[in-house]
């Protein structure tokens, strides 16, 4: 896809949201279900993700990790981000990886130690690009892919967040 058509695809729906700004807000959702043992299914966009405990709190390591799965999705977002930057601002990009990585200290889920967090303590994102643009081009696509990331900024800005249950009974 070229600049051209990009802006073809979202010129329209830049207008509409800025003349109706409600119109761009959008509820996303995952829903999983319980599994067997300890783990949870979920339908991703192509097929069924069954996610478990990582070997370092008892896994077996034959579920996926839901910590990988952030960093996944982290490096999905970017990756697209940035070929969006890169096609908007018209700066070639021939190829290139996404890479993240996060420390975990597996204490804190675990209950072992009040004072290790649980969750990550650091996340790091890394691009390798193959390219022929200017050192100036790269940086002001790095810039405004960390901007228009909606994981990183979701990762880096956690948002209010609401837990909740509604107990069921099995009428079975």
């Amino acid at each position: 896809m070229g600049s051209q058509e990009l802006r073809a695809l979202q010129t329209p729906l830049k207008e509409r949201y800025r003349a109706d700004p409600e119109s761009a807000v959008v509820t996303l959702s995952a829903t999983g279900e319980l599994g067997d043992g300890i783990s949870c299914s979920l339908r991703t966009g192509a097929a069924l993700a069954s996610a478990g405990l990582h070997p370092a709190s008892g896994g077996d390591g034959s579920l996926l990790c839901s910590g990988d799965m952030l960093l996944e999705a982290l490096v999905a977002c970017a990756g697209v981000t940035l070929r969006a930057v890169c096609t908007s601002l018209e700066v070639p990009v021939e190829r290139g990886t996404v890479s993240a990585e996060g420390d975990l200290d597996f204490r804190g889920t675990l209950g072992v130690s009040k004072e290790a967090p649980v969750g990550f303590r650091e996340i790091r994102l890394h691009f390798d690009l193959v390219s022929d643009a200017s050192a100036a081009d790269i940086d002001t696509v790095l810039r405004l892919t960390e901007r228009y990331c909606v994981v990183l900024q979701t990762i880096q800005r956690s948002p209010e967040t609401t837990v909740s249950c509604r107990q069921l009974r099995d009428e079975a």
